[in-house]
């Protein structure tokens, strides 16, 4: 008997199962609305696989070469996002949580979160009257000095509105939640192993560097790929600021600009008709496949290094 009443499950109040099941129910809810956009998405998209410029005005021959272009252009600009933002991102964070004073500190924190409340066409309309018109004469000095490496080459565009000032736009955009991420992760940094270093005669810098980056390598890799993954979906900041031609090309500064799947449906999409419009959804699948891939691979990098870490 009391054995048997030692390994009976333990008895759960009615509000214990009732927030069970209900966070059994959120989580399942999740999985159910991925799978569900994943066959629409898919169901939808067939008709384009097979379709001709004969049966869709979009497409110039078939929907490989329609689409290809702007999967270039769409990771092309996140990552020249990335790039940009990265950085920036870690720098600020460092500063936040190791460098600035308490008040201070607390300040930045709250002007970073409060930045990635501001709408996307908000940075739009930034980027078409403030940035692009102030990054023109940036383009024709890089152009004129910097013109011999392939990236500046070309014919400066006289807008401005080159897939650089997207880039810088969509840097600005996913800035505040990568700040926000590698700040928390700084934070969480083991103080001892902090203290340990500066008493062993460590600088503040070389702290830095020795304990808390190593801790915080997996949040950074989150991070990144947290604004990777919005700089990839971006849709109305690229679209209004982006002067886009079509092209593939790597150059930064010239008017023929790639385009981006999401820019290109939010502009295509109001006047599409016919097989034409699961031609776009068919883009859309493209950029769900590679924002998905995108995400599994920051998972399985995160995971790696976890491992790598209680190994050690």
């Amino acid at each position: 008997m009391t054995s048997t009443s030692a390994t009976s499950k333990p008895v759960l109040s009615l509000g214990d199962r009732i927030f069970s099941r209900s966070a059994v129910f959120a989580g399942s809810m999740i999985l159910v609305t991925l799978a569900a956009v994943a066959i629409f998405l898919i169901v939808q998209s067939l008709p384009a696989f097979v379709a001709t410029d004969e049966t869709a005005s979009l497409l110039p021959d078939n929907f490989w070469s329609y689409v290809w272009p702007l999967i270039f252009g769409t990771i092309w600009a996140a990552v020249l996002a990335l790039l940009i933002s990265l950085p920036l991102a870690i720098g600020i964070a460092l500063f936040i949580s190791h460098y600035a004073p308490r008040r201070v500190s607390a300040v930045l924190g709250y002007i970073v979160d409060l930045l990635a409340a501001v709408p996307s066409v908000v940075f739009g309309l930034w980027g078409i009257g403030v940035l692009a018109p102030a990054a023109q004469p940036v383009f024709v000095w890089l152009n004129t000095y910097l013109g011999w490496i392939p990236f500046f080459g070309g014919t400066v565009s006289g807008t401005g509105r080159t897939v650089l000032t997207a880039a810088l736009v969509l840097g600005v955009m996913v800035l505040p939640i990568m700040t926000a991420v590698c700040r928390e992760i700084f934070l969480q940094a083991p103080v001892l192993h902090e203290e340990a270093a500066l008493a062993l005669g460590a600088t503040r810098w070389e702290m830095i560097r020795l304990a808390v980056l190593p801790f915080g390598r997996p949040g950074i890799v989150s991070a990144a790929m947290l604004g990777l993954g919005r700089a990839l979906g971006e849709t109305m900041a690229v679209a209004m600021v982006l002067s886009a031609t079509g092209l593939v090309s790597f150059r930064l500064l010239t008017s023929e600009n790639p385009s981006t799947i999401a820019a290109n449906i939010a502009l295509s999409f109001p006047e599409a008709y016919g097989e034409n419009v699961n031609v776009l959804i068919a883009t859309g699948l493209i950029l769900f496949i590679v924002t998905f891939l995108v995400n599994a691979v920051a998972r399985w990098i995160v995971s790696r290094r976890a491992e790598f870490s209680g190994a050690n």
